[in-house]
This record gives C-alpha cells, structure tokens and sequence, in this order.
C-alpha cells in the first residue's frame, strides 16, 4: 500500500519533468531542419576552394605557394587571401587586385590599374583594351571617363566630397564587370576594402558564397557591391 501511495504521489513531478524535458529539448533545437555548417580545416577550405575553381589563374609555378599562404591565413587568422608575387603588389593567384583608391580617382590613374588588371582578363581569355581616358575639373567638380573595348564609361562625375575615392572605387569594379558579363564569363569583380590600400577579388557566385559562409563577414572580405555601397554610404 505504501509503494502505490509513493507512485501516485511521484507522478505529477515526474509527468513536470518529462514536459521540462520536451521544452528544454525544443528549446535546444528550435530548427531541427537547419544544420549547422561545422569549422573547416585549413586543408579543407584549400580544397573546396580548387574544387570551386578558385585556382584556375594561379601559375602552375606558383600553385602550392599559393594554396600554402591560403591555409595558413585562414588557420591562423580566419582571412581569405594569398600572397603578393615578390616585392611586387601583385596577388600570384591572378585574382586579387590592390588599389590605392587615392591614385585611382586621379589623373592617369584608371589606365594605371587597367595595366594591372589586364592580366586576369588574359587568363580568362577575354579582352580588354583602354584607351582615351579624360578628365575634366573646374573649382567644385570633377569628370573622369576612358574606353573599355570601345565602349565609354564614366569613373567619376560630380562635386567633390568625403566619397570621391569609394565612388571612382565602385565605378571602376563596375565598369570592369561590365565587360566581363559583355564577354559571357560568370565572373566578376567583388569589393572589399577602399582606402590607400584598398582590395577587391575576381570570384564565381559559388566561390563568394563559399567564402561568405566559412570566413568572416567584414571589412577585410569579399561582398556584393550593393552591400558595400550601403555600409560605405554610397
């Protein structure tokens, strides 16, 4: 009789606690059809990186170079990015581009980083050629434009303000991707950073996903322009 009277007197608390139970576990799982994507290796990014083709410009020469530097940066520091060739500002994967954002927006300054970029048009087996670049100023404003394959496009036309360098730095990956979606390739330009020592990245749709989900969404990494242009007041 006193073990019936100790189990019915039990089964409320025990009936709480399974109810416990079951919150605590939606509670834990509240989207039991979303996974969670687990921490890559470094020799895991490298290799999801040459299966998205991101190696594809890279030099024979200098392939495991640059897949070294690639898994060390993002073991040791969670940043996507490769090593410069040499003493040189150049990136060896043929995808990197610095830019003094500064020199960009001055005279001569698109032809400059056109030489540069040139390249990695090559490598893609497409073409561009520049010429005519123009400038025109008077006391508050200034135009700047050159021709891409025959086609004009506009760097930089208006007054002068605090956005001068991060607008000649959006029209100029613009203008580029504008010739590379006129060539048919599926590559394009991404931004990252503006400034005197600026980047931006050349990357297929997949590879931006790919870095935007294993690497931090900052500053320092690849985005969409329209994104950019909005945390940078463009």
């Amino acid at each position: 009789m006193k073990q019936l009277f100790l189990i019915l007197f039990l089964l409320p608390f025990l009936a709480c606690n399974s109810k416990k139970d079951r919150a605590a576990s939606k509670i834990k799982n509240p989207n039991p059809e979303h996974v969670i994507q687990e921490k890559l290796s470094g020799k895991e990014i490298v290799a999801e990186l040459e299966n998205l083709g991101y190696f594809n410009l890279t030099n024979t020469s200098e392939l495991d170079t640059v897949k070294a530097v690639f898994q060390k940066a993002y073991t040791d520091l969670n940043f996507f990015q490769g090593p410069m060739r040499g003493e040189t500002l150049h990136f060896m994967d043929n995808r990197y581009q610095w830019v003094d954002c500064e020199e960009l927006f001055e005279i001569g300054g698109l032809t400059e980083y056109l030489i540069q970029v040139k390249p990695t048009f090559e490598k893609l087996g497409l073409e561009l050629k520049f010429e005519n670049e123009q400038n025109e100023q008077d006391q508050n404003s200034w135009k700047h434009s050159i021709e891409l394959n025959g086609i004009e496009y506009t760097a930089f036309d208006g007054q002068f303000s605090d956005l001068d360098w991060g607008i000649a730095y959006v029209n100029f990956i613009e203008m580029l991707n504008a010739e590379l979606r006129r060539q048919n390739s599926e590559e394009q330009f991404y931004p990252i950073h503006c400034g005197n020592d600026g980047m931006f990245v050349l990357l297929t749709p997949k590879q931006l996903d790919f870095v935007n989900r294993n690497y931090p969404m900052d500053h320092e990494h690849p985005t969409t322009m329209s994104n950019w242009k909005s945390s940078n007041g463009i």
